[in-house]
């Protein structure tokens, strides 16, 4: 289900890209924003391991430090029908993980040395079974095209509103296409914005699932769930606020945002479909 709604979010984003060039600029506009979008996201996607590692200040782990871990992630990977992945670790007494990696072949997990301390083995089982699903799915493939394709959008805009800025739109179009220019510049951003982390929460969801299955302990799952929510509202980590999507749990702060504002799903929900699961109950 998860995955049919991000094929048409998917398409809502194409579909908007499309309008907001016909509206704005034309074919060629559109085509001209999709490109520089698709370049930067492109080498984002390509290099996406190394900046994001980097970013947030994770190390390499050996075997011989973290022997549980390792053995762990060996054999969900196993399990995934995945290479293993490379495993790193920030230290951090804030409890998180993330998968990063533009393919399977290039996985990476890391996990802070704080959830280590406080997860037990099952629970640490389901959020590392999470992480792995995210690789399994190619996640941060589908983020970079989300991302390439609403970047595009929000070019498209800056284009037009410097066109309008300067007299390069057509007099003649008169006040409606005057109009119609500066509500798609204000609105098409935001649509595109919320439709991308649409996408990301479904992502999440699907992770959840995924997680489920391979690890075949929801419950311990929704369990991890509600120790790393609790622990990311009493102690925020302090990361670059453009990796905090990539996180199991919002990192920064664990405030509430709005939900259409958010990158990850209200963690109440995703622990109530985690338990309606363990029970084979129908997903809330």
């Amino acid at each position: 289900m998860n995955t049919l709604k991000t094929a048409a979010l998917m398409t809502a984003l194409t579909v908007l890209l499309i309008v907001v060039g016909s509206t704005l600029g034309g074919s060629g506009g559109a085509t001209m924003a999709f490109v520089v979008a698709l370049a930067i996201n492109g080498g984002s996607y390509w290099f996406s391991d190394k900046l994001v590692l980097r970013m947030s200040g994770a190390r390499p782990a050996t075997e011989a430090e973290a022997p549980e871990l390792y053995a762990i992630v060996r054999d969900l990977a196993g399990r995934a029908g995945l290479p293993m992945p490379k495993v790193y670790l920030i230290e951090s007494q804030t409890p998180n993980a993330f998968a990063t990696g533009r393919n399977p072949s290039h996985g990476v997990v890391a996990v802070t040395t704080g959830i280590l301390d406080l997860l037990n083995r099952d629970e640490l089982v389901g959020v590392l079974a999470h992480e792995l699903s995210h690789i399994k799915h190619r996640d941060i493939l589908v983020s970079t095209i989300a991302a390439a394709i609403a970047g595009a959008i929000t070019y498209a805009a800056q284009i037009a509103q410097w066109s309008m800025l300067f007299g390069g739109r057509d007099r003649e179009e008169g006040a409606g296409g005057l109009l119609s220019g500066l509500v798609m510049i204000i609105v098409a951003p935001i649509a595109a914005m919320l439709v991308q982390m649409a996408i990301s929460r479904s992502r999440e969801y699907d992770a959840d699932d995924g997680g489920a299955r391979l690890s075949r302990t929801p419950e311990a799952l929704a369990s991890a769930l509600r120790k790393l929510d609790l622990a990311a509202r009493r102690m925020p980590m302090p990361v670059n606020p453009a990796t905090a999507h990539l996180f199991i749990v919002n990192p920064l702060t664990g405030q509430r945002l709005l939900a259409l504002f958010s990158t990850h799903p209200p963690i109440e929900e995703r622990i109530a479909r985690l338990e309606a699961f363990a029970t084979g109950q129908p997903a809330v």
